[in-house]
């Protein structure tokens, strides 16, 4: 296994002031804590105090350049950062170990790189009922304002699972007994009949370079009219929803 249990794998971080705002002002979420720059000004800032202060929510003061490094963006956190609850996040020793021998069903992405489609895969894994999204901290984007707009919100309320590279996730994953998936155009096997192991890990590629860990096995989407792929989140939609629908 890896780590301790960090930080930030209980709370997610967003930046600037209408994010913010917003997050305060949404009863559906839990707000744990927002740091402000000191040299910070503005009536927008006046109006995230008082929704701190309604909500009960800490406010922290710290420098200018301690907000960006919290932030992980210098230019768009407008002096601004806050931590939301994320009830359902966690790290991937502790996944493992709640799941037990249950039958589990996750997706782990491996070298996706646009936040668009991070979201986009949050999102469906959540409606289709999977267990969890493994996020390596290698290769793949910070879960900030690209990523949660593209998941429409639905990243709070995510099943993510922290690791540090998508390797340590599947010897990890392997040593627990999960079998190993690829999705792969190269594959003769149909996703459509092939026989799923309860216990099964789906690796989605990169944009660039695809899968890079090694897999137990490759499964297809089969397709039509020359048409050689899909992009990497319309695939995810397809592998969640038939996966769990069997």
């Amino acid at each position: 296994m890896e780590s301790k249990k960090s930080p930030r794998d209980k709370w997610i971080t967003i930046f600037g002031r209408k994010p913010v705002l917003e997050a305060l002002d949404d009863p559906s979420l839990s707000v744990a804590k927002i740091v402000i720059a000191d040299n910070a000004t503005g009536g927008s800032l006046h109006e995230i105090l008082r929704a701190a202060d309604r909500t009960g929510t800490p406010v922290e003061r710290a420098t200018a350049s301690r907000v960006k490094w919290l932030a992980g963006n210098g230019k768009h956190d407008q002096g601004v950062v806050a931590d939301v609850n994320a009830p359902r996040m966690t790290p991937l020793e502790e996944f493992v170990r709640e799941r037990g021998k249950r039958p589990t069903n996750v997706f782990l992405l491996d070298g996706v790189t646009n936040p668009g489609n991070v979201g986009m895969i949050l999102r469906t894994a959540t409606g289709a009922g999977f267990d969890g999204v493994i996020l390596p901290r290698a290769g793949t984007p910070h879960v900030g304002p690209l990523v949660i707009k593209a998941s429409a919100g639905i990243a709070f309320q995510a099943p993510i699972v922290n690791t540090s590279t998508a390797k340590v996730a599947v010897d990890v994953l392997k040593t627990a007994g999960y079998h190993v998936y690829g999705l792969s155009a190269r594959s003769r096997d149909s996703l459509f009949k092939t026989e799923l192991e309860p216990r099964a890990v789906y690796v989605l590629g990169g944009e660039t370079n695809g899968i890079t860990v090694q897999t137990d096995s490759d499964l297809q989407i089969p397709l039509h009219a020359g048409v050689e792929s899909l992009n990497v989140a319309v695939a995810a939609a397809v592998v969640a929803f038939e996966v769990t629908n069997r």
